[in-house]
């Protein structure tokens, strides 16, 4: 009996089944041979919300949550972040490897070359309400994209992709700066190709329109640079796994991202910073606390961005951000929410009730109090994961496509309903 295997025993009909183990997993297919006759399916894993089912291979993203480890293709996010830029990590998600500097400057040369959309695009946009949610326009805007890139239909076709890859990467961030100036009532600000990736982006949301060369402070462009690094990917969340659900059907990776986006646009994915920024607004202030925990312990409210799916110890972002949110408080002007999730931290991380229960700031915790204080409204936050996540849903889809393994996603499930019944005619229901 081979020790890399698991021996199941049927007890329905005494029969046992060898089921291989590889990389700590069995595959769910195995199970079908369980069957108690001729006539039965087999036998079903049964995992609502994919708990603790592996739907593919990866080498893009790496986690441990029990020790806090997030690694892009193998380098430590905290090295990443404190070393890289954006677009090299970027091409680093894509490829696999760090960029030489040549390589590095073809590939900002090929972004940087393809920020610009379609001239429709701004009628489309305007044809949003002024009021509309940003993340929505966001959504429709991305999924429109199919309509003039129709060559993003070669999926298989290598080059077509490093196409569609410089596309979606480069022109999420114009498209994310129309939306917010749309929402403002302002007039659309173009890209500006001597600038850099966060730097631009920052150029098409608050430059004035006469406005000329205009360059943001460092520490701005760098704290938005180190916040798309740390959102880039983080390995199959709801939203890849949208994307790479919805790109199994081979269709062009615009309405793949566009997908994407919308599993963002929900509140249990996206919104999780704005619930932060809600509690301590709900707080009010530090003399506020120890009645807010005591209402926690009692179970009557939630300690928002403290906790994860994934991580059972100190989020590695997390740490990260901190940094970040007193750097772009030192330019801005320290924000008084920001002494009551730092007394908040304090308490949950010497409170043996939060450790026990592994409840760790995550990185939502400080991202929320960083957005606000560079003026985005709740709104825009969402949208704001969603421009550096782009890269890491191509790189997904990418590695999806080029996978054997994987075909058109299709779950079975266990049907719960009536069966047999025969149709009865409306005059004598």
């Amino acid at each position: 009996m081979p020790n890399d295997s698991l021996t199941v025993t049927d007890n329905r009909t005494g029969k046992q089944y060898e089921v291989p183990i590889s990389d700590g997993t069995v595959r769910a297919i195995d199970f079908r041979q369980i069957r108690v006759d001729d006539d039965d399916f087999g036998l079903m894993t049964y995992d609502p919300a994919f708990t603790n089912t592996a739907s593919c291979r990866s080498a893009i993203t790496f986690i441990d949550g029990d020790k806090g480890i997030l690694e892009y293709r193998g380098y430590p996010i905290e090295q990443v972040a404190e070393h890289s830029t954006y677009l090299e990590t970027a091409y680093l998600l894509l490829f696999g490897e760090l960029p030489t500097a040549t390589q590095l400057s073809e590939w900002v040369h090929n972004i940087t070359y393809h920020t610009m959309v379609h001239e429709n695009t701004k009628k489309f946009v305007d044809g949003f309400n002024y009021d509309s949610h940003p993340m929505g326009m966001l959504v429709g805007t991305v999924a429109a994209l199919s309509t003039y890139y129709k060559d993003g239909k070669d999926v298989d076709d290598p080059a077509s992709r490093e196409l569609q890859t410089w596309r979606l990467i480069a022109k999420m961030p114009t498209i994310a700066a129309y939306a917010y100036r749309r929402t403002r009532g302002l007039p659309i600000i173009y890209p500006d190709n001597d600038l850099s990736f966060p730097a631009n982006f920052c150029s098409m949301l608050w430059r004035q329109v006469a406005e000329k060369d205009y360059k943001p402070d460092p520490v701005l462009e760098r704290a938005i640079d180190v916040l798309f690094i740390l959102h880039a990917d983080h390995e199959q969340n709801c939203s890849t796994n949208a994307m790479r659900a919805v790109g199994s059907s081979r269709p062009d990776p615009f309405s793949a991202t566009a997908a994407a986006c919308a599993a963002l646009y929900g509140p249990l994915h996206g919104g999780a910073n704005e619930e932060v920024l809600r509690m301590l607004d709900h707080i009010g202030d530090i003399k506020n606390i120890p009645d807010f925990i005591k209402r926690v312990k009692a179970g009557e409210g939630r300690l928002m961005g403290f906790g994860h799916r994934v991580y059972k110890n100190y989020d590695p972002r997390a740490k990260i951000i901190k940094r970040t949110a007193y750097e772009v408080f030192d330019l801005v002007g320290r924000n008084p929410m920001l002494d009551i999730a730092l007394e908040l931290e304090k308490i949950a991380l010497e409170d043996e009730y939060f450790i026990s229960r592994k409840l760790y700031p995550n990185v939502d915790f400080y991202s929320g109090i960083i957005y606000q204080a560079l003026g985005f409204p709740v709104e825009m936050f969402p949208v704001l994961f969603a421009i550096p996540r782009t890269a890491g849903w191509v790189a997904q889809w990418r590695e999806m496509i080029t996978d054997s393994e994987q075909k058109i996603a299709r779950p079975r499930q266990i049907y719960s309903g009536n069966r047999g019944r025969e149709y009865v005619p409306v005059s004598e229901r």
